[in-house]
């Protein structure tokens, strides 16, 4: 049996899950969502991720980013990896593409404020 707590509503229900693949028995949840949660938690996770990348610019030497769409859990070190390869050269500014389809995801990554603009 494997334990997971749902994150996906306030309620941080402790799901309890029997079995393997499609074959699988889920218990603990309170709501739809937790059912859902712990399905796709057991067949494909996916993440969301955060950071930075490095500008060229001395006052901004940093500059907030996303993926613009949850990707493959297995593919979070390499998305990273190619985060961390990448300087920003041009003043961009909230919601603008960094690198297009990054590692294959269908998900791009995306600068998350203005600072350069300012």
């Amino acid at each position: 049996m494997k334990e997971l707590v749902c994150i996906v509503c306030p309620n941080g229900c402790t799901l309890h899950i029997e079995g393997e693949g499609k074959n699988i028995k889920i218990s603990g949840q309170k709501c739809r969502k937790g059912l859902t949660f712990a399905q796709n938690e057991m067949t494909n996770p996916m993440r969301s991720i955060c950071s930075t990348v490095r500008t060229a610019f001395r006052d901004v030497p940093v500059l907030p980013v996303k993926v613009s769409c949850e990707i493959p859990k297995d593919k979070i070190f390499e998305v990273m990896q190619a985060i961390n390869r990448v300087t920003v050269q041009e003043r961009i500014g909230t919601g603008d593409i960094i690198i297009k389809n990054v590692c294959g995801t269908a998900a791009d990554i995306i600068a998350t404020s203005n600072i350069l603009k300012e």
